[in-house]
Order: C-alpha cells, then structure tokens, then sequence
C-alpha cells in the first residue's frame, strides 16, 4: 500500500513537471544559473588556490650560517627543524653552492665579480631555507630558531630573516583567510536567492493547481499526498539542473583550459573539470535536489498551510 501510495505521488510529480511546461522551464533556468554560480565558485578557487599555493611557496625562512660555522652544527639544526610538525621541507645550501648562486645571479654586474675576485675567499655561508605547510605557522618556527639560536650548535647562525619576510607572510595568511570567508559567504547568498526565487516559482505552480489541490483536500487526500508531487516536481529540477549545468561547464572549460593554463601555470580547468567531474557532478546534483525539495517544502508549509 506505502509503496503504491509513492507510485501515485512520484507520478504526479513527474505530470506536473511536463503539465507546467513553461513554469518547469523557469525553474530550471533560474536553478541552472545558481548551480552554475555555485560550480564557478568550485573553479574560482581552485584558480585561486593555485595562485596563492605559488605565491606560499616563493616564501620562506632562510637561516644563514657564519662562514665558520661547522657542517656538523648546520645538519644537526637541520634534522632539528625537520622533526618539527609544521615544517613542509628544509633546503640545505651549502656555502660553495650559495657562491655559486650568488655569482650566476650577478654575472652581467663586473663590479660585483670583480669585488669577488679581490677577496679571494668564499664571503658567504651555508644556508637553511626552510618552508611550512600553512604560512600561520611561519612564527612557529621562528620562535622555535630563536630558542634554537641560543643552543651550542645555535651559535653558529648568523642570522634568520623572518622578521624581514613577516609582512609579506602575514598579509598572504590574511588573504587567505579573506579568499576562504569570502568564497563562503557568496555561496551562501546564491544559496539564499535561489531559495527565494524557485519558492515563488513553486508558488506559481501551486497556484496553477489549486483547484486540483482543492478537490484532493476534499476528498479526504493526507497532506503528505497533496505535497507529495509538489517536492518531487522540486527535485526533478533540480537533477535537470544539475545535468545542464555540467554540459554547459564542459565546452566553457575546454576554451577557458588552454587560456587558464597560459596565465595561471599549473592549472588547465579542462583537465581540472574532467579530473573532478564525479566530484563537482555530485555537489551539483545534491544542491539542485536540496534547493529544489527545500523550496517547494517551504512553499507548499507555508501557503498550502498544510
């Protein structure tokens, strides 16, 4: 009897849906522009992600050593820094190298080379560079090489340039905050429009049928029975929705791939949309489901008062 019962009311959504053709049609545009908002958002940070994850990596800390200091006391600090929890990876420069850097660096400057020549020694020490995995725990670190400094091994650091980086590094941790909350919010506000709009358009449908809703009333039809229809008319929209937006996605990612790659390295949000499709698929098709059920509930509860 139940099972019959849902028969009844999924079929009945399903006629309703193709009875509303022009209504349906609405719908499903205004929730094909919010899933796609909501599936741009799902890009946008990923383009965003890659940005910032460059701009993260070309920061870090680097501990530069006197000329003196002994390979021993270098390495010993260096598995030190490495057992720590925050720390992604922990470069070591050796003093022959950072000479050899500097002078590629400087080779078109024959002040400099020459100036190089005259001392005739290596001026320059060994060299820690040291990356964390979120830019936050950059002063972690920091304290943690000031403590060390003050250790045996520690008095060979010549000195530690955080403190001249913690301006970039602090503004990059805002901005990433900022791309989070922000991303979020607008989400939320998509989110909260498309309810509004589909929960007049689901109004509008209900009032087409009200007449029919008045007779089901009549004769005694329970309220889930007469709402019934109604929620899976929302969720028809919303896997239609779903399913548009994604065939619209594919063609507009395909330009957009060469184009992103070129001005954003390491991104092509071709190859990203294919590699993620099941995944962003999924989140589209569960909002639309939500967004669909959710506003013809709220419709039906609040005019159908039932």
């Amino acid at each position: 009897m139940v099972w019959i019962k849902i028969k009844r009311i999924i079929k009945a959504g399903f006629i309703n849906f193709w009875r509303n053709g022009w209504i349906s049609l609405a719908t499903i545009l205004i929730m094909v522009i919010t899933l796609f908002s909501i599936g741009s958002l799902f890009f946008s940070r990923a383009i965003l992600g890659t940005i910032l994850s460059q701009i993260q990596d070309k920061i870090d800390i680097s501990i530069y050593f006197k000329t003196d200091a002994p390979e021993q006391d270098i390495l010993s600090i260096k598995d030190s820094i490495s057992k720590l929890a925050e720390v992604k990876t922990v470069d070591y420069i050796s003093a022959e190298q950072a000479l050899n850097d500097f002078k590629e660096k400087h080779k078109d400057n024959a002040l400099i080379m020459q100036s190089l020549e005259e001392i005739g020694k290596n001026p320059l020490g060994a060299i820690l560079n040291v990356k964390t995995k979120e830019t936050s725990q950059y002063e972690t670190v920091a304290k943690f090489l000031e403590a060390e400094s003050n250790s045996p091994s520690g008095s060979s650091i010549d000195k530690i340039n955080y403190f001249q980086n913690k301006k970039v590094i602090d503004r990059l941790s805002k901005i990433l905050d900022s791309a989070k909350k922000l991303g979020a919010i607008v989400s939320i506000i998509l989110v909260i429009i498309s309810v509004l709009i589909i929960f007049n358009t689901i109004r509008l449908a209900i009032y087409v049928s009200r007449e029919e809703i008045g007779v089901m009333r009549l004769v005694g039809a329970s309220g889930k029975f007469v709402s019934g229809p109604f929620i899976v008319e929302g969720i028809i929209y919303g896997v239609i929705s779903a399913v548009i937006t994604m065939v619209l996605f594919y063609p507009l990612t395909l330009w957009l791939g060469s184009i992103t790659e070129s001005f954003f390295s390491g991104i092509n949000l071709f190859h990203y949309y294919i590699s993620n499709f099941g995944q962003l698929f999924l989140i589209l098709l569960l909002t639309g489901i939500v967004l669909g059920a959710l506003s013809s509930f709220i419709a039906i509860r609040r005019y159908l008062k039932i």
